[in-house]
């Protein structure tokens, strides 16, 4: 465990100052549904355990309790827009994000012109954080910052891959996320044979898969959110389209993509932006230890990255007001700038620009082996070694 924290449970002495609602919304239906309602299991996890384990929180010398206000925005850009708008006109202050950098982005932009502050784990596209705003926080470094790690294992695997072939989606973060994956390797001298875009939602991955067939790269990576990566890998098993590593940014972190895949899963790479195998500190839980147990005594749905992330989220978001000595959504703003904390998702610092710092908040890289994910990078926090190459499709059984 990173360090120990006490519990700070509101005085009974303390002034009773109400309900602190958290408004946003999420994709808990359409194709975002699966990390949707990861993320909300996360949010309510958070708030469970601060209104009854800890009896609310003192913040400036009154006692709060917590009520989430999350609406169900379909994974429609459009709707979140029209839902978010209504609860700033309702008087929200604090939000949370949605899942997708496409629902977030427009959404960051009606909270910004309001003065609201929102805290997402949900979207890393360089454009929610180089627009000037002032109120997006994210718990993950802007996709053009997401490939350090990665770089730095491409570079210690032997035999030394020669080539690599991306394939992105016509969306912001995947784009971005591409580009940068295609400037580090080529850096490190891995000759990039293409670079591939599919339609932002993946339903025919085919034209991409033969390319990629006939030039037979070492690494294959696919930038895509979840639900794609598990198109283009079942659509790469069909085809028999075999690369001796592949690496999918998104999907493999999930429970439900293992379980989809079964062996299949095998060898698959990602980035591993939380493993249960880290224990950090946390100033609600106590560590990451005691947060996972608590999760698994409430919930029946498993524990993913983004569930352990936005419940970080409504940590970050007490710490803030507790270090502002107030729910003013300007001086929260500010706490939140300078906030420097670890939570059981791992430690939370921002940039300048509000996104995760990308040394501290980088991600780890692992591999799925027997079905689990080991850490396979960076060093220090190894709990498996690299399997290059991995099995064929056949091989796998």
């Amino acid at each position: 465990m990173v360090g120990s924290t006490a519990l700070r449970f509101a005085p009974a002495r303390a002034q009773d100052g109400g309900v602190i609602r958290f408004g946003g919304s999420l994709g808990m239906s359409g194709r975002y549904a699966e990390t949707g309602l990861n993320i909300r299991h996360g949010y309510e996890t958070a708030i469970k355990y601060l209104n009854e384990e800890m009896g609310g929180v003192e913040i400036g010398g009154k006692a709060y309790r917590f009520e989430l206000g999350i609406v169900d925005d379909a994974s429609d850009p459009a709707r979140a827009t029209t839902l978010i708008q209504r609860q700033v006109d309702e008087g929200v202050d604090f939000f949370l994000g949605s899942y997708g950098s496409n629902v977030v982005l427009p959404c960051a932009g009606i909270t910004e012109a309001a003065g609201k502050i929102m805290v997402q784990v949900g979207a890393s596209a360089d454009q929610i954080f180089t627009q000037g705003y002032d109120y997006i926080f994210g718990l993950f470094p802007r996709a053009s910052r997401a490939w350090v790690t990665s770089i730095e294992l491409f570079k210690t695997i032997e035999p030394k891959p020669k080539s690599v072939s991306i394939i992105a989606t016509n969306g912001a973060f995947s784009k971005l996320n591409a580009e940068a994956a295609a400037a580090g390797c080529k850096e490190i001298g891995i000759e990039v044979l293409d670079v591939l875009e599919l339609p932002e939602q993946v339903t025919d991955a085919s034209s991409a898969l033969a390319t990629i067939r006939s030039r037979t790269p070492d690494i294959l990576i696919t930038t895509t959110v979840d639900q794609n990566s598990l198109v283009i890998v079942r659509q790469m098993i069909a085809t028999e389209t075999n690369v001796p590593l592949l690496y999918q940014f998104l999907g493999p972190q999930l429970p439900a993509y293992r379980e989809s895949l079964g062996a299949k899963a095998t060898g698959v790479i990602m980035q591993l932006p939380w493993d249960a195998s880290l224990d950090f500190s946390d100033p609600v839980f106590g560590d990451t230890e005691s947060y996972i147990s608590y999760y698994n005594e409430t919930n029946k749905r498993p524990l993913s990255y983004h569930t352990v992330g936005a419940s970080a989220c409504i940590t970050t978001y007490v710490e803030a007001m507790r270090a502002a000595g107030s729910i003013d959504p300007a001086a929260v703003r500010d706490a939140l700038d300078a906030i420097d904390i670890t939570t059981a998702f791992g430690p939370v610092k921002f940039t300048e620009d509000g996104d995760g710092d990308p040394i501290l908040m980088g991600a780890k890289i692992g591999q799925v082996q027997d079905g689990k994910i080991k850490v396979i990078f960076p060093t220090d926090f190894k709990t498996g070694e690299l399997v290059y190459p991995t099995p064929t499709w056949a091989q796998k059984g």
